[in-house]
């Protein structure tokens, strides 16, 4: 039945619900007596009731009480609707006394007390009608569900799953490590203990999904617990947030699946607003790549500072496409949005659109990324991030933009594929620029969890597609960050940067790729390496077996903010990064070949060394 035909329904039985408490009220009055009741206050009870049925359903549909929805009725809609009927009942009788209908003073009590059983009763018989029916539905269903937290969140949330249809399966128990609360229930759900009981319980109670609602649980915590779900071979679902529980949206449909994210255990980057607020607002604001995973990120992030204008520059048309509609969606007219299809290998495109907007600030994030492409393609790499970074350099230092922020990798440390010695190389193109009006910094940071092309999106198609789930070496360590605070840091460093610095972030601790995949998979609800083979396929060209962030060493400085660090380098000679721009033009633009242009790179960038030079230091 759709909502229109319960809300009429609704109405019918309220309308009906008059018409019966009238009649009982006057038959009561009168001893139940049809004969004994005089004709004239038949005719005034018929005229009242015609009355007070158009006040109650007007009022009622002002007061919203039909858009209740009454299969989660709280003690609050109770309240609510008692207030309600009140109110009804007080205005239809001023207004019957108004028109000269008058009814004895018992029969009007009788009427409402009547009223307010009968309109109350019904919605909450609905409600308790729906939880039983819901409750002996999925008596049968496939999904056993244990809950963790017994909180507020989690008593919102159970109180909807007994009352929703949307879930195929039992609430089985809640975890809570309050020792208070074992033992007693919560909507009638069994409170059985702590942390310690989450695997014991899941096999004894043949657990299939856990449900995890502690929203105000920090990182280190979720962390800690999750680590304990993900050895019970359940699928765990979790609320995002706190905001969630702020914003009153503790629901079945806010659950989402646990993140890799979450085990990593970082908390949330604390920003320096004030900073941010008086290095973006009023700016107008260019960033190249916005389409991709950090550029768009970019965007969205600086949109909330009220830039002046926000100018976007991607080759690729559908994801700035799929950007621009979401920044249409959330800001509207109150952000000046301009969205241009250009590449950075353009020079005479890249300089005409600076020359346009004229950008106080530049954040340059367009690059190729893939590592094994970029071996396979050495001479696109070169053109793309080498002199399209070049190209906007000149375009930024020609036409006065203030500050250039660069997002670099730590691929760039001791390179030992392509990509990163290019990104090295762009690096060494800002810190030769110490003479320029623009001040020109770097941001380097490792992988970024989701990002287009990284390995976690890769293992969950792998997953989803019944594996195998593919890794190049069992040993292989890396650096991960999500995505939001990957950015934050960058805005953050971008606003305190001076002349010609390479910001290195703190990444926190390295995660080995076995062990993300084994979590990843023990996430889904599977067993690694029973459901879901992992297979070793040998280290891809260029890839090293760790990435360094040179968080040790002794020419870092600190920021004021914990997380961010300056690479304390030598200035670089603009004429030898000019020399060695003509000679990668001469190899990229008269056919070089890739070993050439390799051999080359390695000249020009000191630290590039093969990824066999590096890797056989590392022992298995």
């Amino acid at each position: 039945m759709g909502q229109a035909n319960k809300t009429i329904l609704i109405i019918l039985l309220d309308c009906l619900a008059m018409a019966f408490v009238g009649g009982l009220a006057l038959l009561t009055r009168f001893e139940y007596s049809f004969d004994a009741i005089p004709r004239e206050h038949i005719e005034t009870w018929f005229r009242f009731m015609v009355l007070q049925i158009v006040i109650t359903v007007i009022l009622f549909w002002w007061r919203k009480m039909y858009h209740f929805v009454w299969r989660s009725v709280s003690i609050h809609d109770v309240a609510a609707m008692a207030l309600h009927v009140f109110a009804a009942f007080g205005i239809s009788c001023v207004a019957g006394l108004l028109f000269g209908l008058r009814l004895p003073v018992s029969v009007y009590f009788i009427m409402l007390i009547c009223l307010l059983a009968l309109q109350v009763g019904m919605r909450c018989f609905l409600r308790f009608y729906i939880v039983f029916a819901n409750k002996a539905g999925r008596s049968q269903g496939r999904e056993r569900i244990m809950v963790i937290g017994g909180g507020e969140a989690g008593r919102t949330l159970i109180q909807e799953m007994h009352g929703s249809s949307k879930v195929d399966g039992t609430i089985c128990c809640i975890i809570d490590d309050n020792p208070q609360k074992w033992g007693k229930k919560l909507n009638g759900v069994p409170i059985v203990g702590g942390r310690n009981k989450i695997i014991e319980t899941a096999a004894k109670l043949d657990i299939t999904k856990i449900f995890f609602a502690i929203p105000t649980a920090t990182a280190a915590q979720k962390r800690e617990i999750l680590d304990i779900c993900k050895m019970t071979k359940c699928q765990v679902l979790a609320l995002p947030g706190i905001y969630q529980l702020v914003n009153g949206e503790v629901s079945i449909a806010a659950m989402k699946s646990v993140q890799v994210e979450d085990l990593l255990g970082r908390e949330p980057v604390k920003l320096n607003i004030q900073t941010l607020d008086a290095f973006l607002r009023d700016r107008i604001i260019l960033v190249t790549g916005g389409g991709g995973s950090i550029g768009s990120e970019l965007c969205k992030q600086i949109a909330q500072y009220s830039p002046k204008q926000l100018v976007v520059m991607d080759s690729y048309e559908n994801n700035v496409y799929d950007l621009q509609q979401e920044l249409k969606r959330e800001y509207g007219a109150d952000l000046d949005l301009v969205v241009e299809i250009a590449s950075i290998r353009d020079k005479q495109r890249t300089y005409q659109l600076v020359e346009q907007y004229r950008p106080d600030i530049i954040f340059h994030a367009a690059a190729h990324k893939h590592v094994p492409l970029m071996e396979a393609c050495p001479s696109e790499a070169i053109k793309n991030n080498v002199f399209g970074t070049y190209h906007v350099v000149r375009a930024a230092e020609k036409f006065g933009v203030s500050k250039f922020v660069m997002i670099s990798t730590d691929k760039a440390v001791n390179p030992t594929n392509l990509m990163g010695a290019t990104k090295r190389f762009c690096e060494m193109i800002l810190q030769s620029r110490t003479g320029s009006q623009t001040e020109f910094c770097a941001v380097r940071f490792g992988n970024v969890l989701g990002s287009n092309g990284s390995v976690v999106p890769l293992f969950k198609r792998q997953i989803e597609a019944g594996g195998p789930v593919t890794i190049t070496d069992k040993r292989i360590i890396r650096y991960f960050m999500t995505i939001p605070e990957a950015v934050q840091l960058v805005l953050e460093a971008g606003a305190m940067a001076k002349q010609s610095q390479v910001f290195v972030l703190d990444m926190g601790e390295p995660v080995r790729i076995l062990d993300l995949a084994e979590n990843m998979i023990r996430l889904s609800g599977l067993e690694p390496y029973v459901d879901i083979e992992i297979k070793e396929i040998g280290l891809r060209p260029g890839e090293k077996l760790y990435e360094e962030l040179l968080m040790n060493s002794k020419y870092l400085i600190a920021t004021d903010n914990e997380k961010i660090f300056i690479e304390d380098q030598s200035n670089l000679n603009p004429d030898d990064i000019m020399a060695g721009l003509i000679r990668l033009d001469v190899a990229v633009t008269e056919g070089g070949t890739n070993e050439e242009i390799l051999t080359l790179m390695k000249e020009l960038v000191p630290t590039y060394h093969a990824p066999e030079e590096v890797n056989r230091m590392v022992h298995a």
